[in-house]
This record gives structure tokens, C-alpha cells and sequence, in this order.
């Protein structure tokens, strides 16, 4: 084969080497091991951990709910005493003389019950009701928030995932053209039409791209072990992400005055914060209701033997019971309360000067992630312009190489530069998938 014929086949090659660029090897996939990102979110709500743990919390607090609301129901207790009754001594002539034994009726058992309803405790109950569904609602917040910020990081690992093996896809067809290449270099140069040194860059350049495939390789396994642990699969777990050719693309978003209304309104952080405050104000009216006094009605039944309660005793048997209002008045409360109500203002004001800077940072947040979202839509915009300009260049240097009116240098800084273009759009269309995600957080919409 003649030089002619070499360029001939490289040029008529181009074109399919361009094209599989941004395409997929077919590879055999598992179907268990092909997962979309939704089918990742909903492993995630199944078998994250963390997710486990604050549902976990979620029941708590619908627990502590009722026992809250258990406080209206009476106190009921039971009591039983049985004992054995020594000897009293008297000491008539001091406690250094013999004592006076006085005889006494050993045994003594009594047994009791008593219930007690309360009436009014100047609201601490309704309020200790309040309080639980209060944290109860806290809880819902922080589990979703936490929900919401595992689907995001499921959500990098994922497409982490994706642009390596993407990555790994585009530098196995290189490294496949390179050895070609390589090929036909070194029958230019037995031909005696190129230097060693253009075998020797070649060689260098392929070595290269491989060190480069291993290192692609590595990422793949780490981020997929990430993923795995996240949704409760095994380490060594494959996956294979399905992504449709229109999933990367741009998506469209409303203004960013819409997207800072919805972050007001949506965000977790902020539902956490007013539940935060909403605790606040009902500890506070529970703090300032502890001058007040308490009323219930209460009952007493005994049976007890012998009857040393009233005079004059008796070694028998006996019954008493009493039923009435109670009521207590916590005097030293008016005295006692003002610094632990002082405390509770002060914790309540810091709540909400803490809600007002949450309100700012949502705001802070969603305007920048709008921004560097608009960003990376530009950022793909370069991406396909460079990748044109690219391959023009690559077009143009590969015909002066093989005409030897170029060095084997700048075909290669071209070939590279073409490359590179296509890991550019890659990486550019993933991180305006997480950008966008990232802004859907921002707002409580992922």
C-alpha cells in the first residue's frame, strides 16, 4: 500500500470516526443493573439509611403526639404496704440505761388507691399537644429536606457515573483510531516517508490515552460504589445509567422571580425555621403559664390494719377514702419565672432573626443557581461550536500531515484538541443537568 492509498482510507474513515465519537459501545446490559434516575431516587427512598432514620423520627413524634394527649386522661395510681414492726424502746432514765421495751402490734399492711383528673393548669396540656404536632411537622420537614438533598447527591453519583463511562466510551474508539494510526505511521515511516520520532509520538501519545482510560475506569468504579451505598446495593454492584437522548438536553425554566417565590414558599429550610418559631412562641406561653394555678379533682380509698391514723387506735382493720378539689397555687413562681421567661423571650427573638437570614440565604441561593445554570446553558452552546471548529482544524491538519506540509505534533495537538472538545460538551451538558437539579433543590422541588 502506497502513501496515496493511506490517505485515502484515513480520510474516507473521518467521517465515521466523528460520529462515533458521541456514541454508546452496545454492550450487553443487565436489566437490574440499568437504572434511570427516578429508579435511583426510589431505591434511595427505600434503602438510604439516613432516610430510615429520620422517618424513624417522624413515628417518634407521632408518638409523642398521643402521649401529649394521654396528659387528659386521669392519674390513676395503687399502693400496698406490708411490714413487720419492731419494738419501740423508751428511754425513761437516758439513752446509757436499759430501755422500757413498749410493746407494739408487729404487723401493719395498707393498702391504697388514688386518682387525680386534672381540671385546669392554665393550659399546659393543650399547649404540650400543640407543641408535639408542632415537632411532629418539624420532623416531616427534615426528613423531606433530607430527602431532598440524598436525591441530589444519588443524583451526582449517577451522572458522575454516566459522564466517566462516557468519558470511557470516546477514549476507547480514540484509542482504537490512535492504534490505527499508529499502524499506518509506522509503514510510512519502513517506507522511509517519516521520521522515528513521528513513531516514537504516536507511541507516546497512545500510552497516554490508555494511562487515561485506567484513570476513567477508577472513577467509574468509585462513583458507582458511592451510588451503591446510597441505594443499598453491593459495592461492586455494575450500573448502567439510563439517560435518553434528550435528557441532557437544556431545559427550559420560568423567570427568576418565579423561582424566587417558589423558594419562599417551597423551601424546606425555610418550613423548618417557622416550625422552629412556632416551638418558640408555644414554650414561651408554657414558661409564662407557670404562675398559675392548677385545679383537679381527686379521690383516696385505704384499707390498713391496725388503725394508728386517728385517736383512739385500734388493732383493727380499717377502711378511709376522701374525694375533692385540689388546688396549687405556685407562689414562688412570681418570683422564680421572670429570668426563665427572659430566657425564653430572648431564644423566640432569636428564631426569628435566624428565619430572616434562612429567608436570604434561599434567596441567595436561588438566584446564584439560576445564574450558573443560564451558565452552563451558554457553556454548552460553546462546547458544540468548539467541537465544529475542532474538527475543521483536525480536518484540515490531517491533510497537511499526510502531504507533509505539517508536523506529526499538530496533528496530534489536533487530534487531542478534538477530544477534548467532545469531553467538553460532555461534562458541560452533565453539569447543567446538576445545576438544574441543584435549583429545584433550592426551591423544595427535587
Amino acid at each position: 500500500m502506497n502513501f496515496s492509498s493511506y490517505k485515502r482510507t484515513f480520510l474516507l474513515g473521518m467521517p465515521l470516526l466523528l460520529s462515533s465519537l458521541f456514541t454508546h459501545a452496545q454492550e450487553p446490559v443487565d436489566p437490574e443493573n440499568a437504572l434511570s434516575i427516578s429508579q435511583v431516587w426510589q431505591l434511595t427512598d427505600s434503602n438510604s439509611r439516613k432516610i430510615q432514620m429520620n422517618q424513624l423520627e417522624v413515628l417518634a413524634s407521632e408518638a409523642g403526639i398521643k402521649v401529649a394527649r394521654s396528659e387528659r386522661l386521669p392519674e390513676i395510681d395503687a399502693n400496698g404496704v406490708l411490714a413487720h414492726i419492731f419494738k419501740m424502746p423508751i428511754y425513761e432514765n437516758g439513752l446509757f440505761h436499759t430501755p422500757t421495751q413498749f410493746p407494739v402490734e408487729p404487723k401493719y399492711y395498707k393498702v391504697s388507691g388514688e386518682a387525680y383528673l386534672n381540671l385546669y393548669n392554665g393550659g399546659k396540656t393543650n399547649r404540650e399537644i400543640a407543641a408535639s404536632k408542632t415537632e411532629n411537622q418539624l420532623a416531616i420537614a427534615k426528613n423531606n429536606l433530607s430527602k431532598q438533598e440524598i436525591h441530589f447527591l444519588a443524583a451526582v453519583y449517577f451522572y458522575d457515573v454516566y459522564r466517566n463511562q462516557s468519558y470511557k466510551t470516546l477514549l476507547l474508539q480514540d484509542i482504537k483510531d490512535r492504534e490505527k494510526q499508529l499502524h499506518e505511521i509506522s509503514v510510512l515511516y519502513k517506507n522511509g516517508t517519516v521520521l522515528k520520532s513521528d513513531v516514537l509520538r504516536a507511541e507516546l501519545r497512545l500510552s497516554k490515552q490508555k494511562m487515561m482510560l485506567t484513570e476513567i475506569e477508577n472513577s467509574i468504579h468509585i462513583a458507582e460504589q458511592k451510588l451503591n451505598l446510597l441505594i443499598g446495593r453491593a459495592d461492586d454492584t455494575p450500573l448502567k445509567p439510563l439517560i435518553s437522548d434528550t435528557e441532557t438536553d437544556p431545559v427550559f425554566i420560568k423567570g427568576l422571580s418565579n423561582y424566587l417565590a417558589a423558594g419562599q414558599s417551597n423551601s424546606f429550610k425555610l418550613k423548618i425555621s417557622e416550625q422552629e418559631q412556632k416551638l418558640g412562641v408555644l414554650k414561651l406561653k408554657q414558661v409564662k403559664s407557670n404562675v398559675l394555678p392548677s385545679v383537679g379533682l381527686f379521690g383516696e380509698y385505704m384499707l390498713a390494719y391496725p388503725q394508728i391514723q386517728f385517736y383512739p387506735y385500734a388493732l383493727a382493720p380499717y377502711r378511709n377514702g376522701m374525694a375533692g378539689l385540689k388546688l396549687k397555687i405556685p407562689i414562688s413562681a412570681l418570683y422564680t419565672n421572670k429570668n426563665k421567661v427572659k430566657v425564653a423571650e430572648i431564644k423566640l427573638h432569636q428564631q426569628e432573626v435566624e428565619e430572616e437570614e434562612v429567608k436570604d440565604n434561599i434567596r441567595q441561593e436561588v438566584q446564584e443557581n439560576y445564574i450558573r445554570y443560564t451558565e452552563s446553558l451558554k457553556r454548552i452552546e460553546v462546547a458544540n461550536e468548539n467541537i465544529k471548529q475542532a474538527a475543521e482544524s483536525y480536518r484540515i491538519v490531517q491533510n497537511t500531515y499526510f502531504n507533509q506540509l505539517s508536523l506529526l505534533t499538530d496533528l496530534l495537538d489536533a487530534e487531542t484538541q478534538l477530544l477534548q472538545s467532545r469531553f467538553e460538551l460532555t461534562t458541560a451538558k452533565v453539569n447543567a443537568k446538576i445545576q438544574y437539579y441543584q435549583l429545584e433543590k433550592a426551591v423544595g422541588n427535587l
